[in-house]
């Protein structure tokens, strides 16, 4: 296993920020690490990396214990911090030959080299980072994490702040490094993990509550939820939808349509005729699909409700 960890937390004060998660990933994944603002995502990524030393638990690196053997464990990891520390007044070429140097790169020309063409950073080698776009300027954080060719990627929200072109851009060039590098990311966009990770970490008040490959997710009855959009001719005074014992919750998109959510494979039957039954006229019925966004609602107990 590249990265394993085993009853890992972190403690601050009286409150777990991460409280005794475990979990592996194998060489060669791209790993999706998601969950809510303040679930303990990159408290648990500083704890990987050696940035903060773990209340309790284990983290092994590549065989390393990251713990024991911090500085060993951090030659082989490649860390991109959601808050990317550049030098804006470095021109690119020169702040890759300071990081690898930093890293203790004996062929500090080669690497920068190496990094610049894994991030695609070519045309903008002679210019200033402070006069890169943001696209440009997350590359360099991913090419400095690069540069000393680690066998493993942390990267806290890669692509936060990139407009559409470079979030595409971006995640072409994360999906082609998990060709050769292990990649744990965490994002709060869905489909970019759909579009990049073969698995999926989900943690939730510091507790891991979901671990599987999405389309497994997907399959497994636990964690499905379907939604329902229905709209009605004229407007709802007094829902009924509570009545189908299948319905969980539902929430008011406006006084004619509503968004309801249940635990059977098909609501639209049931919803159908109840409506008949109420003499409420249905004109548009659509069930969507048990998506990851859905997923992710459902385990971490993000549900609308009216």
């Amino acid at each position: 296993m590249s990265i394993t960890v085993s009853s890992l937390g972190k403690k601050y004060g009286q409150q777990w920020a991460v409280d005794h998660i475990d979990f592996s990933i194998k060489s060669g994944e791209i790993v999706g690490f998601l969950g809510p603002n303040g679930a303990g995502k990159s408290t648990t990524m500083k704890m990987i990396t050696g940035y903060i030393p773990p209340t309790v638990g284990s983290i092994e690196v590549c065989g390393i214990d990251a713990v024991e053997n911090s500085i060993e464990a951090r030659r082989k990891i490649g860390y991109l911090p959601e808050h990317n520390p550049l030098y804006l007044d470095m021109f690119v070429l020169e702040y890759l030959d300071y990081t690898a140097g930093l890293s203790g790169v004996k062929d500090r020309k080669s690497a920068a080299n190496k990094a610049i063409e894994l991030t695609q950073l070519g045309p903008e080698r002679t210019k200033k980072i402070g006069q890169l776009s943001k696209g440009y300027r997350q590359r360099v954080g991913l090419a400095q994490a690069l540069i000393h060719n680690p066998d493993v990627l942390i990267l806290d929200e890669p692509t936060s702040g990139l407009d559409p072109i470079q979030v595409m851009e971006m995640r072409e060039v994360i999906k082609n490094l998990g060709h050769q590098k292990t990649v744990l990311l965490s994002t709060h966009i869905m489909q970019e993990v759909e579009a990049m990770c073969s698995r999926v970490i989900i943690i939730n008040k510091g507790t891991i509550v979901a671990n599987g490959g999405i389309e497994q997710l997907r399959n497994n009855q636990a964690l499905t939820q379907i939604t329902v959009r229905v709209e009605f001719s004229s407007a709802i005074q007094q829902p009924w939808f509570n009545e189908i014992a299948e319905v969980q919750s539902f929430i008011g998109i406006n006084p004619t349509t509503f968004e309801i959510v249940g635990n059977t494979s098909d609501l639209r039957e049931k919803i159908s005729r109840k409506a008949a039954e109420k003499g409420d006229v249905i004109i548009a019925l659509q069930q969507e699909e048990n998506s990851l966004e859905n997923i992710f609602k459902t385990v971490t107990g993000h549900v609308g409700r009216i």
